[in-house]
């Protein structure tokens, strides 16, 4: 029987090292993580997020983010595509850590962006997490170059960038809740990469290879 994951393989991709776990969300998962999200993501008066997303009420943002979700799967392809994994920390779940890319067959380039439940935050699982997922891209995924950014309010993410090896690459203008607010963009290279202390094992990498272009092996 077809399952969702021959459909779409990015919901069978698990990585694993160490105490932490990535894999594909599920719609078993929509649900915990909106519980997550609901009890705080970041300080009330910060916004971390160029997508305001986590203003919304909280009856609405199990919804929002269902939908959000369901979107990236929707608009998935080999020409653009996005691989949103569920993080899993000593096998509690505590945030999401993504990657996007467009035309990737042609740039090996893709960026990363995450969030952490509050509860979970300060311990390390963040730049473990970031760690893993570049190491994925260029061990597996034939990557060249990781981006990354963040505005420059936000000196916890920043600092998970110093930590991974990420170099400052530039900076942009942004309208944020209606004002000017300044992002700095970052870039990796593998020879620069911070690696994380535990091996990764990759489950359903063959399917998710084929599923943005690369060859299986």
């Amino acid at each position: 029987m077809t399952t969702a994951a021959m459909v779409l393989p990015v919901l069978g991709l698990r990585i694993t090292a160490g105490p932490l776990e990535l894999r594909g969300v599920t719609d078993d998962l929509l649900g915990p993580l909106a519980d997550l999200a609901i009890e705080g993501i970041h300080a009330p008066d910060a916004m971390p997020f160029s997508t305001p997303w986590t203003l919304a009420p909280a009856e609405e943002l199990p919804r929002n983010l269902a939908q959000y979700y369901w979107g990236l799967r929707a608009a998935f392809s080999a020409a653009a595509w996005a691989a949103t994994l569920a993080v899993f920390w000593e096998g509690e779940l505590v945030g999401v850590q993504g990657m996007e890319a467009r035309d990737y067959l042609v740039t090996r380039t893709a960026e990363t962006g995450s969030w952490v439940g509050r509860g979970f935050q300060g311990h390390g699982i963040g730049t473990a997490m970031r760690q893993v997922v570049c190491a994925f891209a260029f061990d597996h995924l034939d990557a060249k170059y990781m981006l990354s950014g963040a505005f420059t309010d936000n000196p916890a993410s920043l600092a998970v960038s110093r930590k991974v090896g990420y170099t400052e690459n530039g900076w942009l203008r942004m309208a944020r809740l209606g004002q000017p607010a300044t992002q700095q963009r970052l870039a990796l290279t593998a020879d620069c990469l911070v690696r994380y202390e535990h091996e990764l094992t990759v489950e359903g990498l063959p399917e998710f290879r084929r599923s943005i272009g690369l060859t299986a092996s």
